[in-house]
């Protein structure tokens, strides 16, 4: 098979298994690479195109809907699947409108031999216009279902977008944001504390740039950062900026229960990025870390994280952090979430998420608060963090936790003065408090939301 439609057809394999059998795109393409015999341009064009047609898929469909003149639910899946690779191809990468056709019918020719001819009207048509006009005659308007469309979300995820931003006083930032979740994240790695400098991991990743707020971030330059001998031994690793923010803003030293040996907790510890950076900052301080994670596969990749820090300084266990009944200094709950803050870097993710989803979410994470305020020692800070800006998974969520029983005795700090300490910058940069959303299109990082609770001394949350 020649190579150029080898790569098209490792891209088709990678769509069938993110739509058939539930694969997250990033995990099946590079066993689909390695048994195409794919590397170099080939293999980055297999992933741009795959990468590309699950992404803007939303977009793309209604594109193919007027230029085949049926709805795409008419359409068998197989020949979608190959007219969205087709339209990739035309419209968002430098290939030929005449080469995007050809190779979309070869490709169709490989899976829907019987479709070829439906193919070639399709792309020709596709072909007649750039991707900006169809834009404006697909969704003309200013509408949700017209955002929609235009930057490829469910208009559920807009809606919810949308709101999140009015909350956070960027109202008219929306369209903004969406396009920011199509423009693919770079690769950031983080230097761990106390086990490699940021200027060490510079000096191994030649190319690399300093990451603006995160004074242990690195931007990549590209290539596999496994080759980086910092990130094969364990000292450094691929961690999105904002999630190393609000890593370090949870264990600023400056909030403390006053312990001479504090212990700390990450409830929801996989796959391990944070729990990395807090049990070297925990050896640094001479603190202890429990790491606890609910599935133990997850728990397995949490102590691959830790492999490199001292095994003194940390625990990790498979369990149910709910039911944990230790007292703790320091508390950090990643909590599952919908994870609409980092819609850039897993094209399938938009999709595979239901507004039917959050009831389940929200629940899950009142239950994580209430375990989490009832094991806080007295003085001591309760971080929660998301990977979603939804109101009702971040400021909505801890106004309820603090409204009920377990709330008693707790307050709210300022998270602005603690990512700003950590950032070097100033707290009025983070918005209007007291908690911290961050934004992809406004800082460059996923949409982090941290909030930080401390249990007043001498006081417990209700047993």
């Amino acid at each position: 098979m020649r190579p150029g439609l080898a790569a098209r057809v490792a891209a088709y394999r990678c769509l069938e298994a993110v739509d058939a059998q539930d694969a997250y795109a990033n995990l099946a393409m590079p066993g689909i690479l390695a048994d195409a015999g794919l590397a170099g341009r080939d293999a980055a064009f297999a992933t741009e195109v795959a990468y590309g047609a699950i992404r803007m898929r939303g977009l793309y469909d209604a594109i193919l809907a007027s230029a085949a003149k049926r709805d795409v639910v008419a359409l068998e899946a197989p020949v979608l699947r190959v007219l969205r690779i087709g339209a990739h191809q035309a419209l968002s990468m430098r290939v030929p409108a005449h080469a995007a056709v050809s190779e979309t019918v070869a490709l169709m020719r490989e899976y829907r031999p019987g479709a070829a001819g439906l193919a070639n009207a399709v792309m020709r048509r596709v072909t007649e216009a750039d991707l900006d006009t169809w834009r404006a005659r697909v969704a003309p308007g200013d509408t949700d279902e017209d955002f929609a469309i235009r930057h490829s979300h469910p208009v559920w995820v807009v809606r919810r977008l949308r709101e999140a931003l009015a909350a956070d006083g960027r109202d008219g930032e929306l369209e903004a944001l969406l396009a920011a979740h199509n423009e693919p994240a770079s690769v950031t790695l983080v230097a761990r504390p106390g086990l490699v400098s940021r200027d060490d991991l510079l000096a191994e990743a030649p190319g690399s740039t300093p990451t603006p707020f995160s004074p242990l971030g690195v931007v990549f330059a590209g290539g596999d950062p496994g080759r980086v001998p910092a990130v094969a031994d364990g000292r450094a690793a691929v961690q999105d900026e904002g999630s190393q923010v609000v890593a370090l803003a949870s264990a600023r030293p400056d909030a403390t229960t006053g312990a001479e040996h504090e212990s700390w907790h990450d409830m929801c510890a996989g796959p391990g990025g944070k729990a990395a950076i807090l049990a070297c900052l925990a050896a640094e301080r001479g603190a202890h870390l429990d790491a606890t994670e609910l599935h133990p596969h997850r728990a397995r990749l949490v102590e691959e994280a830790l492999r490199a820090v001292d095994p003194a300084v940390v625990t990790v266990r498979a369990g149910d952090a709910r039911v944990v009944a230790d007292t703790y200094d320091r508390i950090l709950i990643d909590a599952p979430c919908t994870g609409l803050g980092a819609l850039r870097r897993r094209p399938e993710a938009r999709w595979r998420r239901s507004e039917a989803d959050l009831d389940d979410l929200i629940r899950l994470q009142a239950e994580l608060l209430t375990a989490a305020l009832r094991s806080l020692a007295p003085g001591g800070v309760l971080a929660y963090v998301t990977c979603s800006p939804v109101v009702d998974e971040t400021r909505e969520s801890i106004r309820r936790a603090l409204a009920g029983p377990s709330g008693h005795g707790v307050e709210r700090l300022d998270a602005r003065e603690y990512v700003a300490a950590a950032t070097a910058t100033a707290p009025g940069e983070w918005g209007a408090g007291p908690d911290v959303q961050m934004w992809t299109h406004a800082h460059g990082t996923d949409s982090m939301f941290l909030a930080l609770l401390k249990s007043r001394s001498g006081a417990r949350g209700s047993q």
